[in-house]
């Protein structure tokens, strides 16, 4: 008797490591959701319960890591200087298991090098952008839209986007030792 519907196993790492695996083979563009779906054997409405999209499959679980930074900037002391506050918890988002290295290269690859995950990136870097932008208008008495909030929000997201490309330029170079010294020069315009 043949088993129809999700297998039991399947869950969302399972889907997204059969994605990532299509993507180095094939490419982002040449492959599709029914690829994915196919490899992971699922169908197509079982990939949609678990991704918006195919781009959504490239950001991970980026949701879940940004409400982690906003609980993490909530719970800051207030009597911390702000620059430590962004560049601490910011690092701290971007940290990684060793074993998760190299598929996290692989997906800021893809994010950072794919023509057609663009537009999309640019909706998940406001997310990011807000994430920030809120903190510092809170810590500052202002509003997120405010010059400083959005400044900060801009400014930070810029360093952590060139620690990543110098990252992925050099395969020896240490990431949050990158973005650590990239934020260190980002926030000194937070301690003026």
């Amino acid at each position: 008797m043949t088993r129809v519907g999700r297998p039991p196993a399947t869950t969302r790492e399972e889907i997204e490591r059969e994605a990532m695996r299509l993507f180095t083979a094939r490419g982002f563009d040449a492959t599709t959701v029914d690829d994915i779906a196919a490899a992971a054997g699922i169908g197509r409405r079982t990939f949609f319960r678990y991704f918006g999209s195919k781009n959504d499959v490239v950001w991970g679980r980026f949701d879940e890591g940004l409400a982690r930074l906003r609980e993490r900037l909530a719970a800051a002391p207030l009597d911390r200087p702000l620059a430590d506050v962004l560049r601490e918890a910011i690092v701290e988002f971007n940290a990684l298991p060793t074993e998760q290295v190299a598929v996290h290269r692989q997906r800021m690859t893809l994010i950072l090098g794919v023509d057609s995950l663009q537009a999309h990136s640019t909706l998940m870097y406001a997310e990011w952008r807000r994430v920030v932008a809120d903190y510092v208008a809170r810590r500052t008495g202002s509003a997120s839209d405010d010059l400083l909030p959005r400044l900060a929000g801009h400014v930070l997201l810029g360093a952590a986007v060139t620690a990543y490309e110098r990252w992925l330029d050099d395969p020896r170079a240490e990431l949050a030792a990158l973005l650590d010294a990239t934020l260190s020069r980002a926030t000194a315009v937070l301690d003026r």
